[in-house]
């Protein structure tokens, strides 16, 4: 028997892809800065991969992932949770070479995705890019319990057959659905020993990049299923529990997918709003930095000296002359003593963006 998903579109998922198409809409119509661009989706990058290994067990705060990623060294870690960090990214760079392209998925592609992820981690017991050859489960990190049997292991090469088959003739199906419904079928696969769940959400993340929904790579939808663990796995259990009827993960899906999408739409009104009063205290003539620190408080709403020098990339000393400067030029009002010491947009700064997000 082929794979035939079986699902109803419900008020709720009809409502969620009218609000995603809405932002992908809005991304398509509007300029923002490469920089921004580029700046957003490194810190999308950082975060999707922090969470996505979190969800699977590594012990990595996002302060030592992000340190990571740029290349430090962090001591007194496990280094199977750094491979696997740095694998996913690397497993990331994969997907994004598919962004646009009208490539078929094969299961060459999925076996390659999922090499990548688990080469050299916990001792190589995860088979990388072959298919489990033993029974696995699917078992309660807390408790131990068993929670799901997948299908045996001689069944697993038809049945990634006939899923690989689906995804590639899915027709008349938004690709937000066939992205998550791809998610739920590869997990109840269980095609590897380990890895499923990290090559499952990448799969999703793959079949949105090559059909024109990758958002500009600025979303990170592992972070929503880390930070509501019970709610992620109640919706997957949930397709089972309903005789294989995949609506209420298809809702839960789509409403992580939309409540991403609502905040890059806000964070990108945002930068315009920034760009506009940039361009409106051009008499008081700001450098790159200063730019930097007005766009950086119009989405965290207050900055410290430390947090000014990560996102201007510079020292101590310059941080504090160009947050002192846009404190004497009135942009800035300063709060607390010595390492209190915080700032926010001034009075009159925040005056200047009512008025401009009145005539945005």
């Amino acid at each position: 028997m082929p794979f035939k998903p079986k699902f109803i579109i419900t008020t709720k998922i009809n409502k969620s892809l009218v609000e995603i198409e809405r932002v992908r809409g809005f991304l398509d119509a509007v300029t923002l800065k490469d920089e921004w661009i580029s700046d957003m989706q490194k810190k999308a990058l950082i975060l999707e991969t922090h969470h996505s290994t979190h969800i699977e067990g590594t012990a990595l705060s996002l302060e030592q992932a992000k340190n990571i990623l740029e290349g430090k060294k962090v001591k007194g870690i496990n280094r199977d949770d750094e491979k696997e960090l740095l694998n996913y990214k690397k497993a990331m760079d994969f997907i994004s070479k598919y962004l646009g392209k009208d490539y078929p998925i094969t299961e060459g592609v999925i076996r390659e995705l999922h090499k990548i992820l688990v080469k050299g981690v916990r001792g190589g017991r995860a088979g990388p890019g072959n298919y489990r050859k033993i029974q696995n489960y699917v078992v309660n990190s807390r408790t131990r319990e068993i929670i799901y049997t997948p299908p045996p292991p001689f069944d697993v090469s038809h049945l990634m057959h006939e899923f690989v088959e689906w995804i590639n003739s899915a027709q008349g199906i938004s690709p937000v659905l066939v992205a998550a419904i791809s998610q739920f079928q590869f997990v109840h696969i269980h095609p590897f020993i380990d890895g499923n769940g990290r090559t499952a959400r990448l799969i999703s993340m793959l079949i949105l990049y090559k059909t024109g929904y990758d958002f500009k790579r600025l979303f990170t939808i592992s972070e929503y299923y880390d930070k509501d663990r019970t709610g992620y796995y109640a919706a997957i259990q949930s397709v089972r529990k309903n005789n294989m009827d995949m609506t209420a993960w298809l809702e839960y899906f789509i409403e992580g997918l939309r409540s991403q999408m609502a905040e890059i739409q806000e964070k990108g009104k945002k930068i315009i709003v920034a760009d506009k009063i940039i361009k409106s205290l051009k008499e008081i003539e700001l450098n790159m930095r200063q730019e930097k620190i007005i766009r950086y408080l119009l989405i965290n709403k207050q900055i410290n000296n430390e947090q000014c020098q990560k996102a201007c990339k510079t020292i101590k000393r310059t941080a504090t002359r160009d947050l002192t400067g846009l404190v004497e030029k009135n942009v800035l009002k300063k709060y607390g003593k010595k390492k209190g010491t915080y700032y926010i947009l001034s009075p009159k700064t925040e005056e200047k963006i009512r008025d401009i997000m009145g005539h945005t």
